[in-house]
């Protein structure tokens, strides 16, 4: 009986939390509506970091989360955007940022992969990556950059060596792209090969569609389309003489490049939504990724 009458009540529940509206995202106000660059760490949200301009939006995962949910993870996420402005503050304040509310939300799974160009090393035929950021620094919070630096602690790679990485995130105004320019330690001197990583599935189990071109220094992946929300098109540019090939593991695209310990060097990311304002198919964002001009000159 006890447990006919949990079913009942259970049922009940969910028949209530389905008929319910989902909460409405706080409309933003007139400053609000500003296009701008912007940046945030949000204890709030087990410590993510959050930045976004006018036509992009991306999150990484901090310690808190890593407490909540291990293993959690170093991978970059991103969010779809349709606005011109900045939402994604507002948006983690609602009781699920997975819903669209007529701005955007995060339907994009990083899970156990890069996410869209998250780095790791490549040793014996295998990725070695840090865990989620252990210390940050916001270093501009816009209007027209968006900018902080976080490190990542020590990692093995294999038995024998161990890596940490200090990285930059700058985003423009005006761009998909965000440069990433890292720095790679480590307690030995020969030079590694630094696989950077797109996930194969961020919507779903089904193959998208991949454009990979070592001389050039590009990847392109275009999602799957989610039954309600579309494709999510992304994409990461290194500096091609640093290429040593492409390839792939179990969760990742990958594009290898040749570092230097204690060197700095640049790379970017980038995305786009197919319901968003900018690119709606594959050939549009692979034709922009091709042509955007960038530099990779650390600074």
């Amino acid at each position: 009986m006890r447990s006919l009458l949990m079913g009942v009540a259970t049922g009940a529940s969910l028949a209530c939390a389905q008929a319910a509206e989902p909460p409405a995202l706080r409309p933003p106000t007139a400053d609000e509506q500003r296009p701008r660059a912007t940046t945030r760490h949000a204890p709030d949200r087990a410590d993510d970091i959050i930045w976004e301009n006018d036509k992009v939006a991306h999150r990484i995962y901090g310690p808190v989360l890593q407490k909540i949910e291990p293993p959690s993870g170093s991978g970059i996420d991103a969010w779809a955007k349709k606005v011109r402005w900045p939402f994604m503050d507002r948006q983690l304040k609602t009781p699920n940022y997975h819903n669209d509310y007529g701005e955007g939300m995060d339907f994009y799974s990083v899970g156990n992969s890069r996410g869209v160009g998250g780095l790791g090393i490549w040793f014996d035929d295998k990725l070695w990556v840090s865990r989620n950021w252990a210390s940050h620094k916001i270093l501009q919070n816009g209007p027209d950059v968006a900018s902080f630096q976080v490190t990542y602690a020590p990692w093995p790679v294999s038995v024998d060596r161990k890596v940490w990485e200090t990285r930059t995130f700058t985003l423009p105004s005006g761009t998909h792209f965000t440069r990433l320019q890292s720095v790679i330690q480590s307690d030995k001197p020969e030079e590694l090969i630094v696989g950077i990583g797109l996930s194969k599935t961020p919507v779903g189990t089904a193959k998208g569609s991949l454009l990979a071109d070592a001389k050039k220094g590009l990847m392109v992946f275009w999602s799957p389309a989610h039954a309600r929300y579309g494709a999510i098109g992304t994409a990461v540019r290194v500096d091609p003489d640093m290429v040593v090939d492409t390839g792939a593991d179990a969760d990742n695209h990958l594009i290898r490049i040749r570092v230097t310990p204690g060197k700095p060097f640049v790379y970017y990311i980038g995305s786009v939504w197919e319901q968003g304002l900018d690119f709606n198919d594959r050939a549009a964002w692979e034709a922009h990724v091709a042509a955007e001009r960038l530099d990779f000159l650390p600074k």
